[in-house]
């Protein structure tokens, strides 16, 4: 397996996955749940590292070839599909998970991947690596 050639950009990913972790849910617990989770949402501004953030819609469109048909539909499980993204300007994956952890929805069954941003697609990266 080859090393990887790309670098980080000091940017994280939160990709929140779980489309119905709040089935179930009594509109009251769901208030509280909301209101714990946009605090969560302010402290992440508050210590200026939130770069950008927005809910996803269920639909879209997978896209899998230039001639191949376009599918609609959610893609995965609704515990899987994405449901929103966090970027968030922290350098180290370790504390863009500490960041992840304390994220009150993750107690309903929400999950989210921590990714580190690239600063080139893999693709790309090897070529320049190869012309050093």
């Amino acid at each position: 397996m080859n090393p990887n050639t790309q670098q980080t950009t000091g940017e994280h990913l939160l990709l929140i996955r779980g489309t119905h972790w709040n089935s179930g849910l009594s509109p009251t617990e769901l208030q509280r749940i909301m209101t714990d989770f946009y605090g969560w949402v302010e402290g992440l501004q508050s210590a200026g590292i939130l770069s950008g953030a927005q809910p996803l819609m269920e639909e879209g469109r997978l896209v899998t070839g230039a001639q191949s048909p376009v599918t609609d539909g959610v893609f995965a499980e609704s515990k899987e599909a994405i449901a929103g993204y966090f970027l968030i300007a922290v350098a180290s994956t370790e504390d863009a998970v500490k960041l992840a952890q304390a994220c009150p929805i993750l107690a309903y069954g929400a999950q989210i991947e921590v990714r580190p941003i690239a600063d080139l697609c893999r693709p790309m990266a090897d070529v320049k690596a190869a012309q050093m």
